[in-house]
């Protein structure tokens, strides 16, 4: 199975130019991998635009940065999943601790889930702890949000699911302070046994796990070998051609 590498550009760049010149860097660079499928996730304002550059990739997809639970309506400043997947994106992230942050709880996390999910779009679920505490309260945290998150999702639709781990605590560092990749594997079997409590052991196992959390050059390939992932979700480098490009090859090599 191919590692998931998705960039998640937030609200960047500034301009169209701006993200064709950063996405025709990286599209060179895909175009030699065998072992990975790169999604890009630039805002909504850019997708015409990227889609064309992307064309007919079989290693490059599209997606969107969020969505919501309607597919039309009178909801001002919504973009709906049918709205992603007509203009030609197959991904989607929803619950991104930024979003988060503005408000966005889990029951409106899994309203959208769900619709994502019967949209036919593959719908990334982020989840995380804020802090760690000595108590392991940070674990029933995620416990919870997990599950809540997932509320009402049925076990069919777990073929397009993609959870996301990004420890809030974890973002914005440098990637030699990050997570170390035995704590990321270490989370990623609580997940994985978290998702059997729920859909049972075989369909837990089918759903991918992502990290994300100061991802960088340096530890990208630690994380893939030894943190139990099967992929990565990439902010602010995905942002550097460069860089991005070296995480894409790290990730290859492994």
């Amino acid at each position: 199975m191919k590692k998931i590498i998705i960039a998640n550009w937030k609200m960047n760049p500034v301009s169209e130019k701006e993200a064709e010149w950063i996405l025709s860097g990286v599209k060179k660079t895909v175009a030699k991998l065998k072992k990975t499928q790169v999604v890009v996730c630039p805002p909504f304002i850019y997708f015409n635009n990227l889609q064309k550059i992307i064309g007919k990739s079989a290693n490059l997809s599209l997606g969107a940065q969020n969505s919501f639970w309607e597919i039309e309506g009178a909801f001002t400043g919504e973009v709906s999943p049918e709205m992603i997947k007509n203009y030609g994106g197959s991904y989607v992230i929803l619950g991104h601790s930024e979003r988060r942050a503005l408000g966005e709880t889990d029951e409106m996390v899994s309203k959208k889930t769900l619709v994502c999910l019967k949209t036919g779009l593959k719908t990334v679920v982020c989840v995380g702890e804020k802090v760690r505490d000595e108590q392991g309260d940070y674990l029933v945290f995620l416990k919870d949000e997990i599950r809540n998150s997932l509320n009402k999702i049925q076990k069919r639709f777990l073929r397009n699911l993609i959870i996301a781990y990004e420890p809030i605590w974890a973002i914005g560092k440098k990637d030699t302070e990050a997570m170390s990749p035995a704590d990321i594997h270490e989370m990623a079997i609580y997940i994985k046994k978290i998702l059997s409590e729920i859909y049972g052991q075989e369909s837990a196992l089918a759903v991918s796990i992502l990290y994300g959390g100061s991802v960088g050059r340096g530890n990208t390939g630690e994380i893939i070998k030894n943190g139990g992932v099967d992929g990565l979700l990439v902010g602010h480098q995905s942002l550097k051609s460069e860089s991005f490009n070296e995480i894409l090859k790290s990730v290859e090599k492994i």
